[in-house]
């Protein structure tokens, strides 16, 4: 008899479970009729992909393939794998992946990831299977960060996650708290959370249109640990909540989301940066993280904890020490008034302003659909095989647009809208 989890644990209300399905199908995605979807998750999430896969056919999908993955086996691995195959990854599986995303299929990931568990592996081994995977999944993640599909991203409160998250906590009051954090930060807590929805992304798309319209050369960010120029690419495009995919469907990204983006000019950013909450990266908690930039690339990196990682991280490829995003959000968000660190940068990202590591989205350049890889690297778009977010932004952080001139216009004030 199987012993993976049919139903959701009973710490977690169904009813909003529910509501995030269908807010991931109808929201995340606006899957299409007959269109299909690959759907990543974890063993422990499958409750959730269960009601996914349910609102996915009622919305008229084609076929719904769901890729399950499993902690006990990614142990296996890294404990008892042959030394030589941890330089190797499921190419043919990605290649499968693009295929479909190059056919019409959406994408949608089930996040659920215990954050620590790999900590206790050889960080070698982990580093050159991360490496080995990105190489892989290059032809897919083209599709996605060029938003050749419609995407999304929405997570489950596994039960490891939730104890790290609520150590103090008995298993089951860790994940109901956990739950109810991510319902309320994916609005699904709420009467008709698709209308919330409607109304958060109208709130959003007012701000990017106000970042457009100024259309700013740099910004500049002061505070502790912090005086950071980051140049923006030649005619970036500023994005947040709802963005459309370039088969003409509107998606969000990311659920929850509060962050406005854009993409950096890869050789124009100048300075130091001190990072403000931890960065949990592949099972590694990297902590206290301080670079300083030239010309666009970072020359000095160090961190409290996690050094060796982040040393590991950037040295992935030339664009990994490079800008791919920089995002804004104010320090009064709701993810960030919760008080939580979510060891989950879904989350975390949407507590604070962050930066990120690697590749760029070329959505976020005006028509960037049109635009050849040469044309957004010419733009000042980056490339690498890692776009990692972590996070630069909190009440203590002041930010300043500047244009061609040096004019200066307050953007954030304390870490809020100026």
């Amino acid at each position: 008899m199987s012993d993976y989890p049919r139903n959701a644990a009973p710490a977690i209300d169904p009813a909003k479970l529910d509501k995030l399905a269908e807010v991931a199908i109808k929201v995340g995605l606006q899957l299409a009729p007959g269109q299909d979807l690959v759907m990543t998750s974890s063993v422990a999430a499958l409750p959730l992909a269960r009601r996914i896969t349910e609102h996915a056919y009622k919305a008229g999908a084609g076929l719904v393939t769901c890729l399950v993955n499993d902690d006990e086996m990614t142990l296996a691995r890294f404990r008892h794998g042959a030394e030589a195959g941890f330089d190797r990854a499921a190419g043919w599986l990605y290649d499968g992946m693009a295929k479909a995303f190059g056919e019409g299929a959406a994408r949608l990931a089930v996040r659920s990831d215990n954050p620590m568990l790999l900590a206790n592996e050889d960080p070698a081994k982990v580093s050159r299977a991360n490496k080995a995977n990105s190489i892989a999944y290059q032809p897919a993640l083209e599709k996605i960060t060029g938003f050749d599909i419609n995407w999304t991203i929405v997570a489950y409160p596994d039960a490891a996650w939730a104890k790290l998250v609520f150590p103090n906590d008995e298993e089951d009051v860790a994940v109901a708290k956990l739950a109810n954090a991510i319902f309320s930060a994916s609005r699904v807590d709420v009467a008709d959370p698709v209308a919330n929805w409607q109304a958060h992304n109208a709130a959003l798309r007012s701000r990017t249109q106000w970042l457009n319209g100024k259309n700013f050369h740099s910004l500049h960010y002061t505070g502790p640990g912090t005086d950071l120029t980051i140049g923006l690419a030649d005619g970036h495009e500023w994005k947040g909540g709802a963005s459309n995919a370039k088969n003409g469907i509107t998606c969000n990204p990311n659920i929850p989301t509060e962050e406005v983006f854009t993409t950096p000019h890869a050789r124009r950013v100048e300075g130091r940066v001190r990072s403000t909450k931890p960065l949990s990266y592949q099972g590694t908690l990297i902590d206290d993280i301080e670079v300083r930039f030239e010309a666009g690339r970072i020359v000095e990196a160090k961190a409290s904890r996690g050094e060796t990682v982040l040393q590991k991280v950037l040295d992935t490829d030339e664009g990994a020490r490079r800008l791919g995003e920089v995002a804004l959000v104010p320090h009064s968000s709701p993810i960030s008034k919760s008080g939580l660190l979510f060891y989950n940068t879904l989350f975390d990202e949407n507590a604070a302003s962050h930066i990120a590591l690697g590749q760029c989205y070329s959505d976020c350049f005006v028509n960037g659909a049109s635009l050849s890889a040469e044309e957004i690297a010419a733009r000042g778009g980056n490339k690498s095989l890692i776009h990692i977010d972590w996070m630069i932004g909190s009440g203590e952080i002041d930010i300043d647009g500047l244009d061609a001139q040096g004019n200066r216009t307050p953007v954030m004030r304390n870490g809020e809208w100026a």
